[in-house]
Parts: C-alpha cells; sequence; structure tokens
C-alpha cells in the first residue's frame, strides 16, 4: 500500500458481533449477564480455595490461579464491549487497542500453561500417588505458576513490543469485539510478515509442546485407571480428571478454531464467534465445570456461603 495511504493512527474501529441495531440491547444484556457470572464465579473458586484449608493442595492451588486469570481476561475484554455497545460507538483508541491486545494475550497464554500444569499434576497423582507430596510440594507448585506468569507476559511483552512498530492506514476496522491480535496485524498497512512469522512460530510452540505435555500426561493416566481393579476407584480416578479434560477441549478446540479461521477466511466472522468462546464463555463455564462434579469444591463453597450469610 502507499506510505502516504499510512498515518500514526488514533483510533480503531472494532465491528463487533453484529451491526443490527435491534440486536445491541440482547447482546449488551448477554454479555453483561456473562461477564457478571464469570467474575462472581471465580472469585468464589478463589475465596473457597483459599479459606479452606483442606483444599490447600496443588490441585486448587492451581485452580485459583486459573479462576484469577479467567476473571482478569474476560475483564479485560468484556467492560469495553459492553461500552460501544451501550454508547453505540465501536471504537477503540490506538493506546487502548494495543493495551487490550496486551493483556488478552498475557492471560490467554497463562490459561495455557496453567492448563498444563494442572494435567502434570494430575498425571503425577493418579500414577505416583506415592510419591504425590514430595514431587508437587508447595515450593515446586509455586514455582511453575511462577514460571506460568513470566512467560506469559514475556511472550505478550514480545508480540506488543513488534505491533509498535507496525503502521496503520486510517479507518482502520478489525473484524472482532476486540483488539485480537492476529486481527490488529490484518489491519496494518505496513509490512507485517516478521510478525506473522513470530506469531506462528510462538504459537506452534505454545499449542504443540504443552498439549503434547497433556496428551502424554493422559495417555499415561488412562492407562494406570485401567489397571485399577475396582470400579469405585475407577470412577473417582475419572472424576477428578473429567473436569480439567472438559476444559482442556474447549479451550484448545475454540483456541485452533481462531487461529484457523485467521488462516483461511481472512474475512470471515467466524473468528469473532470462536473468540467470544475462549473469551468470554469458556472463563464463565469454568467454575460450573469444576464444582459441580467436585464433592470438596462445593462443600467448600456452601461452608463459604453460610459463613459470609450468617456473619451479616
Amino acid at each position: 500500500m502507499d506510505a502516504g495511504n499510512q498515518t500514526d493512527v488514533s483510533e480503531f474501529l472494532l465491528l463487533g458481533l453484529s451491526e443490527d441495531p435491534e440486536l445491541q440491547p440482547l447482546l449488551f444484556r448477554m454479555f453483561l449477564s456473562i461477564y457478571l457470572v464469570t467474575v462472581l464465579g471465580n472469585f468464589l473458586i478463589i475465596l473457597a480455595v483459599t479459606s479452606d484449608t483442606y483444599l490447600h493442595t496443588p490441585m486448587y492451588f492451581f485452580l485459583s490461579h486459573l479462576s484469577l486469570s479467567d476473571i482478569f481476561l474476560s475483564s479485560t475484554i468484556v467492560p469495553k464491549m459492553l461500552v460501544n455497545i451501550q454508547t453505540e460507538r465501536k471504537v477503540i483508541s490506538y493506546a487502548g487497542c494495543i493495551t487490550q491486545m496486551c493483556f488478552s494475550l498475557v492471560f490467554g497464554c497463562l490459561d495455557n500453561f496453567l492448563l498444563t500444569v494442572m494435567a502434570y499434576d494430575r498425571f503425577v497423582a493418579i500414577c505416583h500417588p506415592l510419591h504425590y507430596t514430595i514431587m508437587m510440594n508447595p515450593h515446586l507448585c509455586a514455582l511453575l505458576a511462577l514460571i506460568s506468569w513470566v512467560l506469559s507476559v514475556l511472550v505478550s511483552l514480545l508480540h506488543s513490543l513488534m505491533v509498535l512498530h507496525l503502521s496503520f492506514c486510517t479507518h482502520t476496522e478489525i473484524l472482532n469485539f476486540f483488539c485480537e491480535f492476529a486481527e490488529v496485524l490484518k489491519s496494518a498497512c505496513s509490512d507485517a510478515l516478521s510478525n506473522y512469522i513470530v506469531l506462528y512460530s510462538v504459537a506452534g510452540l505454545l499449542g504443540v509442546i504443552p498439549l503434547t505435555g497433556i496428551l502424554f500426561s493422559y495417555t499415561k493416566i488412562i492407562s494406570t485407571i485401567l489397571k485399577v481393579s475396582s470400579a469405585e476407584g475407577k470412577y473417582k480416578a475419572f472424576s477428578t480428571c473429567g473436569s480439567h479434560l472438559t476444559v482442556i477441549s474447549l479451550f484448545y478446540g475454540t483456541g485452533l478454531g481462531v487461529y484457523l479461521c485467521s488462516a483461511f477466511f481472512p474475512s470471515s466472522s467466524k473468528g469473532a464467534v470462536a473468540s467470544v468462546m475462549y473469551t468470554v464463555v469458556i472463563p464463565m463455564l469454568n467454575p460450573f465445570i469444576y464444582s459441580l462434579r467436585n464433592r470438596d469444591l462445593k462443600g467448600a463453597l456452601r461452608k463459604f456461603v453460610s459463613r459470609s450469610f450468617f456473619s451479616l
């Protein structure tokens, strides 16, 4: 594109999910409800885990970090979306877009790392139960959580700093409801080849390596469970992994959908729909998925709510 058509853009236009004015009130109510449920549900998980000493185990330690990450991810995206729907202005400033992109990358990557660490935790718990407390000691858990946070921040900074060197055209449109990284790159007027190389290289590493670790862990887990003689033992082992497997399937399925849509359907709105799943819907579902079939967590939540209610 001609360099004369490039400028230091001051804002982006977020096209959102629909331009139909009749759908906007419905979208506002729906996403406001989802956001409130997301924040409340994940906040209750964190409070229940921190307040009940019985839940001071590696599995719930990582779950509380996942809940915190989901709160931040949803809060990075949904409030601005609600403001744009309410004010009928689908714009976001350049600084706001880069900031939103940066934080969504941090918490999206963090979810990826935490799900991998949680798979390793289940692998040790089921395949090496006698060594579990030694292998998954508090120092290792804290280190794994710290590494997950640091790597997520570094990946986000790498992408965000590279985007700052790009030029954008006037009247820049983003075919999404937030500044999703791949969509921001598409809107650049300058050459973004190096950005795409880094994007797909890092996405490949962050997708293939953790997913390989997860698949390896669950291959060993399933093999170990099948050797258990009692049906009750098999059910108990599978029940501790079912929630995690459900979240992994949703997260990687929708995340892969976003990047496939981005690569093969450049002007499609399918990517925006897939983005809704992994940035808005999954953070809301996680508290339900992890608590509905988990007696310990449900018990801790009931005790916490009861104490809070009677202390009023």
